[in-house]
C-alpha cells in the first residue's frame, strides 16, 4: 500500500489512499502508537464514521461515497513487472523481459541490483529478500552484481540490524548505505567501473528511473522491479534471468532455483527508534531572530519575494525554448549533485531544463536568441532575465510528471516564467507551478502545438480577467510570429481555483501568505 501510494503520482495521481485495515493497527502498535490505533478504531465503531474527541486520524470513507470508476485487480493472476528504462510507466511482464532486452538491444549484463529507498524498503520487503539471502549463501552463491541496500529510515535501519538483517546482507556481499535518499536521487558515486557516458543497465526498486537520474551517467538504464526481482537479478548478473523458471549453476555444479520469498509482516518486539542524533530539532518561530548567512555562501541565500502579476493581460513574452518528448521535474531541475544548491535558488537554476530537447533542432538542452545565437536553455534565461524579458515554454504531455520537486517551479519563476503551456500537466506540478506565481494552461486543441515557436511573441487574452474572477473565465494566447508571417490566436485551458488565482496575482502563495491573508 505504502509503495502504491508512494508511486500514484507516476501515472498523474493527485494522490493515493486506503482505508484503514488491520495492518494498519498492528503497524501503529508496533511504532508505539497505541493510542492513536485505539481512537481509530473508536472512529470506526461511531455510526456514520462519526469522531472522537481524542482521535487523531478519521480513516473511514465518506458515508455513500461515490467513485467515478472501479478497477478490480485480481492478485491471482498479476504477473510481476519491470519498468523502464528511462520511464516509471513503461511495464514489460517478466516472462516476456528477456525476449524485449534482446529485440531492443538492452544490455544484458547487470552492473549494479539496489533495494530499498522510501518506496520499498519495509520490515517485510527487507525480509522477504533476507529469506532469498540466507537461500543463496546456503548454496554457495554470492551477488554476480554489485548489490546495495539503502533502508528507508532510521527507525527501520536500527531495526533490521537489531534483528539481524542488515548482517544477513553483508555476510552475503552485499553493501548497506546511509538511510537517506542516496542513489535514488543521484547521491551515488559509482565505485565499480562504470564510467560516465558507459551504457550500462541497473536494476532498482526504486521509484523513479529518468535518464541521468541515479548516477549522472544519461547512458545508464535503471529497469524497476520489486526487492525481491532485483535481488535475483543481482545474483545472476543478468537483465535476462527470470526467477520464476531460471536457475543459478552453484560452485558445487547444482542448479539453484531461488525459493519463493518469505517476510515478516513487522518485528517480533516494537521497531527499534534508532538515533535520537537524527531527529528533526523543533522549536517555536520566533520572528525576531535573523537569519544570517556569510556572504560568499555558494549553498544558501536568501530568498527575495517575487514580483506579483501586473495590473493588466500579459505582453511581450517570448517562446524560450520549445520542447518535445518527455520533460519531467528531474528534467526541468536536475538532482545528483546540484541539490547541494538547494538553498540558493540563483546557483541551483543554473540547470534548469538542461536535459529537456528542442523540439525544432532534435537537442539537448540547446535555446537560440532572437538574433539566431545559441546558448544552452539555463544560459538564455538567465540572459532574458537580465534583460528584463518575460517568457513561456512550450511542451508537450504529461509536463512535469515525477517528484514533487519545488524547485522544478521556483527555478524557471526565478528566471522569469510566466506561463508554461502544454498539451497536459502532471497535476502535482501544475499545482506548484500555480503556488510560485506561474500560469499553466494547456492547449484546447493540441494540434495548436505546432502553430508555435521557440522566439515567437506572445501576449495573453482574458488571462488577467480570469484571475480577477477567481479562475472564471477563457484564456486565449495571441502569438505573433517571429518570422513575420503574421499573427495567430491559440484558445487554451486552465484549472486555476479561486485561491490559486490569488497565489498569481500576488506574485506567489509566499507572498499572500506573509500577509496574513
Amino acid at each position: 500500500m505504502a509503495t502504491i501510494c508512494n508511486m500514484g503520482a507516476e501515472i498523474g495521481a493527485t494522490t493515493s489512499i486506503f482505508p484503514v485495515t488491520d495492518a494498519s493497527h498492528r503497524y501503529l502498535q508496533s511504532t508505539r502508537r497505541e493510542q492513536a490505533s485505539r481512537d481509530v478504531k473508536l472512529l470506526e465503531s461511531f455510526p456514520g464514521g462519526g469522531s472522537s474527541p481524542d482521535a487523531y486520524f478519521r480513516f473511514a470513507a465518506d458515508e455513500n461515497a461515490q467513485y467515478d470508476q472501479m478497477i478490480e485487480i485480481d492478485l491471482e493472476k498479476l504477473e510481476p513487472h519491470i519498468n523502464g528504462p528511462f520511464t516509471p510507466d513503461l511495464a514489460t511482464p517478466l516472462s516476456e523481459f528477456k525476449k524485449t532486452v534482446q529485440e531492443e538491444k538492452w544490455p544484458a549484463k547487470l552492473s549494479a541490483g539496489l533495494i530499498g529507498s522510501c518506496t520499498n524498503s519495509s520490515y517485510e520487503d527487507m525480509t522477504r529478500v533476507e529469506s532469498m539471502v540466507k537461500a543463496a549463501e546456503q548454496a554457495g552463491l554470492k551477488p554476480a552484481a554489485e548489490f546495495y541496500i539503502t533502508p528507508g529510515s532510521e527507525q527501520i535501519r536500527a531495526t533490521l540490524e537489531r534483528d539481524g538483517t542488515l548482517e544477513a546482507f553483508t555476510e552475503a556481499g552485499g553493501i548497506v548505505l546511509s538511510n537517506a535518499c542516496g542513489p535514488c536521487i543521484g547521491q551515488w558515486k559509482r565505485q565499480d567501473g562504470v564510467e560516465n557516458g558507459t551504457p550500462n543497465a541497473i536494476l532498482t526498486s526504486y521509484n523513479r528511473n529518468f535518464r541521468g537520474r541515479n548516477d549522472g551517467n544519461p547512458e545508464t538504464m535503471n529497469f524497476l522491479a520489486s526487492p525481491e526481482i532485483v535481488t535475483a537479478m543481482a545474483y545472476a548478473g543478468s537483465t535476462t534471468f527470470n526467477p520464476m523458471t531460471d536457475s543459478i549453476t552453484a560452485p558445487n555444479g547444482k542448479e539453484f532455483r531461488f525459493p519463493a520469498p518469505r517476510g515478516l509482516e513487522g518485528p517480533a518486539t516494537p521497531f527499534e527508534q534508532g538515533k535520537e542524533v537524527f531527529k528533526a530539532l523543533s522549536q517555536p518561530p520566533n520572528p525576531d531572530v535573523q537569519v544570517a548567512i556569510a556572504p560568499r555562501s555558494q549553498r544558501l541565500a536568501l530568498l527575495d519575494p517575487f514580483d506579483p502579476f501586473p495590473s493588466s493581460d500579459l505582453a511581450g513574452l517570448r517562446v524560450l525554448v520549445k520542447i518535445t518528448g518527455k520533460c519531467t521535474t528531474d528534467t526541468i531541475s536536475a538532482a545528483g549533485p546540484w541539490l547541494k544548491y538547494k538553498g540558493h535558488l540563483p546557483n541551483i537554476s543554473e540547470n534548469t531544463l538542461n536535459t529537456a530537447v528542442n523540439a525544432e533542432t532534435g537537442e539537448v538542452n540547446a535555446a537560440y536568441d532572437l538574433d539566431g545565437s545559441k546558448h544552452t536553455i539555463p544560459e538564455l534565461a538567465k540572459k532574458w532575465k537580465q534583460a528584463g524579458q518575460p517568457w513561456l515554454v512550450v511542451a508537450e504531455h504529461n509536463y512535469g510528471e515525477g517528484s514533487a520537486r519545488e524547485h522544478a517551479a521556483l527555478q524557471p519563476r526565478y528566471l522569469g516564467a510566466r506561463i508554461i503551456v502544454c498539451k497536459s500537466f502532471a497535476r502535482i506540478h501544475e499545482t506548484n507551478l500555480k503556488k510560485q506565481g506561474v500560469v499553466p494552461l494547456t492547449f484546447a486543441n493540441e494540434a495548436d502545438y505546432d502553430k508555435i515557436s521557440a522566439g515567437d511573441e506572445v501576449a495573453t487574452v482574458g488571462l488577467y480577467e480570469m484571475l480577477n474572477n477567481g479562475g472564471k473565465g477563457d484564456v486565449s494566447l495571441k502569438v505573433t510570429k517571429k518570422d513575420g508571417s503574421g499573427e495567430v490566436l491559440i484558445p487554451v485551458k486552465h484549472a486555476v481555483s479561486e485561491d490559486q488565482a490569488g497565489f498569481v496575482l500576488a506574485g506567489s502563495a509566499l507572498n499572500l501568505l506573509s500577509k496574513g491573508l
